[in-house]
């Protein structure tokens, strides 16, 4: 403890900075140890009090109005990206953004003790155009009271932090073993999926030229994203039709048999079109993949159109 104390004492209040900064912008590092450790450092007299809060207060208010800036201007992909671990994402989007238009205002205080929530409400407010002074207010009061708690403890509590740190370098030793082992059994899932798909079934791929051909005479292409249509300026291959990926066993669309369809999403390596291609094919469809999806549609040049307001699934916004 002493050591750490020395450290961030040596290295000015940037350490500080530093370490909120990142946590709020959803990076794993531990704000909160780092606040009860500058709070202990304070109480041995190794920092000025004031300086230290002001520091952290600065760090979180600043990753946390990047954050909000980000949600405003990227709108559902951040989103998407900070819900990757549900199985749904536009679920997932959609959930979260219901409850927050309902409690958003009460879960700004309170987020930062929250993992997981700590990072997406910023952007959350952002997509949903709260306005930035109102989020400034409310955000301003929960870091106020995240730091502030964290600081007390780590200043009421010094010489118990102490002991409690005395075991540190013990500890490091196990999570970073652990740490590794985490790492091996990743690698090993990997592989264990890459020979997994290896075995499945093959996906028939077409380059975009192809699917605008066979569109020209008559063919019909599928948008499979994952993520639907939640962006207002989402556009689409023209003459296109949604298919959701989720809920294809309960999908209304009548797929043409004995013709030739194809699928399309943004996805890395199109792993949603492929899965959904596999399971079209299942069940007697002749489909093929648009290889590149999309992206690759646009940079061929070929046509593509805004999403009809029919089809939108918008957030809710705040005004």
């Amino acid at each position: 403890m002493q050591a750490w104390i020395s450290d961030l004492a040596a290295h000015g209040y940037s350490i500080l900075f530093a370490v909120v900064f990142l946590e709020a912008v959803g990076l794993p590092v531990p704000a909160a140890l780092a606040l009860l450790i500058a709070g202990a450092a304070s109480a041995h007299g190794s920092l000025q009090g004031s300086y230290a809060l002001a520091a952290a207060l600065m760090a979180m208010l600043s990753g946390d109005t990047l954050m909000f800036f980000a949600g405003r201007y990227t709108g559902w992909w951040l989103l998407g990206i900070l819900c990757r671990i549900s199985l749904n994402p536009e679920s997932c989007i959609l959930r979260s953004a219901d409850s927050f238009y309902r409690r958003g205002r009460m879960l700004l205080v309170m987020a930062k003790f929250i993992p997981g929530i700590n990072t997406m409400a910023p952007p959350l407010a952002g997509c949903m155009n709260m306005r930035l002074g109102q989020f400034l207010g409310l955000d301003a009061v929960g870091a106020a009271l995240y730091v502030c708690t964290y600081f007390a403890v780590g200043f009421a509590f010094s010489g118990a932090l102490a002991a409690v740190t005395s075991t540190y370098r013990l500890v490091g030793r196990v999570m970073g073993w652990a740490v590794i082992g985490l790492v091996v059994i990743y690698l090993a899932l990997l592989l264990w999926r890459w020979i997994r798909e290896g075995a499945r079934r093959a996906v028939t791929f077409a380059v975009p030229a192809e699917a605008a051909q066979a569109m020209a005479a008559g063919a019909c292409v599928y948008d499979v994203r994952s993520h639907g249509y939640l962006d207002r300026k989402a556009l689409r291959i023209r003459g296109s039709r949604r298919l959701d990926p989720h809920t294809l066993h309960r999908s209304h669309e009548e797929i043409p048999q004995g013709q030739l369809v194809f699928v399309y999403c943004t996805c890395v390596r199109e792993a949603t079109s492929a899965r959904v291609a596999r399971e079209l094919d299942r069940n007697g469809v002749h489909v093929a993949v648009i290889k590149g999806g999309l992206r690759a549609w646009k940079k061929a040049g070929l046509p593509t159109e805004a999403v009809p307001p029919e089809e939108m699934a918008l957030l809710p916004a705040f005004s």
